[in-house]
């Protein structure tokens, strides 16, 4: 443990969809979900004013409509959240070399490494309202929360403390006394089977945890999840910030909110995993052969299936199928909390064509999707371009219509025309995106 706050926790605020509000100011505070919009769909990011009723990542999005209905419901743009994440990450990589991304919109620093030499509580909020202020003018008007502390531990949980645009910082000597009010299921790797286990004991809280002996959270828990959460109850984290090494694999995961049971569900959260893996292999101008999925069940038993290809590719086509194939081969009758999907093995060379077509995938992959893997050419929240009328964003479209309002982040909200699906005048724009630069992280979640 650290004699001084030194630790900080960056957390975006409802990342992706606040860029979509960003870019589109006729939602700005309005509800707006992110994620796949049809009815298998798999709902990513929920804003703050689509939260209020309910709404949450990894519930269905035939669920989502059904709580908000009046909501935007966005595919998504995959390029505008990276680019604006590797905007960010390079405001944190200038207060210091030591920047741990954990996803693209959220990353832990190390203030030691800081030119910072003042760590008292008042220097402290000074430097951390700063570092906000200048996240908030490099990645267009997002906020986020900062939480400070003696560890990884602490400062995750201060972050979500005074959410949206909050911070929090958590002084030496405190964080037992912060944390022990709080509901047990604050510790990370506490989801509700967990909790359900320990509500059986009479464990409710994190003061109640911390009374009982490891011996008895071994017996409820198992060896390693028992020792684990003995410590964590303690404040007990001496992880050290680690910043990004040279990429082996890229992998996307999702831990849920509760259990899922649903195969259709399972199913359609693995071919967005594999969209979005491949869209960050192509991203660095890299392929994979092995196919990994990793799968944590209610009762934190975690499974990990591979397979390897003939030969790397970067096609979500490909991916998906095999990581559905691996997913399919693990019982999740009992519900699953946590699925992953990873491409390993990487190579800067592309095998064209590697099962000889061009078939689309079995099932449309949900969430925020490249525009290469879109069936459709124009989907709900794509940008698009109008000859006469300048850039705007994809309304609504369907039967031979698309319909779009024309504004962007640095106009008023504007105005809606509708137009044939074939107008010559109107067509996609292209995808944005940065540099290319490597500072965006090798996982991502909503």
């Amino acid at each position: 443990m650290r004699s001084e706050p030194t630790v900080l926790h960056l957390d975006l605020d409802a990342f992706f969809a606040s860029v979509e509000q960003r870019d589109k100011p006729s939602l700005r505070g309005k509800p707006v979900i992110v994620g796949g919009i049809g009815p298998r769909g798999v709902v990513s990011t929920a804003s703050y004013e689509a939260r209020t009723f309910g709404v949450h990542s990894a519930m269905s999005t035939a669920q989502a409509r059904a709580l908000c209905p009046h909501a935007a419901f966005l595919n998504g743009r995959f390029g505008a959240y990276r680019a604006t994440s590797r905007r960010v990450m390079r405001v944190l990589r200038d207060l210091s070399p030591i920047v741990e991304p954990l996803s693209l919109d959220e990353a832990f620093v190390d203030l030691t490494a800081s030119a910072l030499d003042d760590f008292s509580p008042t220097a402290l909020e000074t430097a951390m309202r700063d570092l906000k202020a200048s996240v908030h003018e490099a990645s267009g008007g997002i906020a986020g929360s900062a939480g400070v502390a003696t560890s990884k531990l602490i400062a995750k949980i201060a972050s979500d403390l005074d959410k949206p645009d909050g911070l929090r910082i958590v002084g030496a000597g405190t964080e037992r006394d912060l944390i022990r009010p709080m509901q047990v299921t604050v510790i990370p790797g506490v989801g509700p089977a967990t909790s359900e286990r320990l509500r059986r004991a009479g464990i409710h809280t994190v003061a109640d945890a911390e009374r009982v002996t490891e011996a008895e959270l071994v017996r409820l828990l198992g060896n390693a999840h028992g020792h684990s959460l003995h410590k964590l109850v303690r404040a007990d984290d001496d992880r050290p910030v680690e910043s990004q090494r040279e990429t082996k694999s890229v992998s996307v995961e999702d831990t849920f909110d509760t259990d899922l049971v649903d195969a259709t569900l399972l199913r359609s959260i693995v071919a967005r995993h594999a969209a979005h893996v491949c869209e960050r292999l192509r991203a660095a101008r890299l392929s994979g052969r092995t196919v990994t999925v990793k799968i944590r069940l209610y009762d934190f038993t975690t499974h990990s299936r591979s397979a390897t290809l003939p030969a790397p590719t970067d096609d979500a086509r490909v991916v998906s199928r095999l990581a559905r194939q691996l997913v399919d081969d693990v019982d999740t009758g009992a519900g699953v909390r946590l699925l992953g999907v990873a491409v390993s093995g990487l190579a800067d060379w592309i095998q064209e064509d590697l099962f000889g077509d061009d078939e689309e995938p079995d099932e449309p992959p949900s969430g925020p999707l490249p525009a290469v893997h879109q069936r459709a050419r124009y989907v709900p929240g794509g940008d698009v371009v109008h000859r006469t009328y300048g850039p705007g964003w994809v309304w609504g479209a369907g039967l031979g219509r698309v319909t779009v309002r024309f504004e962007t982040a640095a106009t008023p909200p504007g105005p809606v025309r509708t137009f044939g699906i074939d107008d010559p005048d109107l067509e996609p724009a292209r995808p944005e995106d940065d540099d290319g630069d490597a500072d965006d992280p090798a996982t991502v979640s909503a």
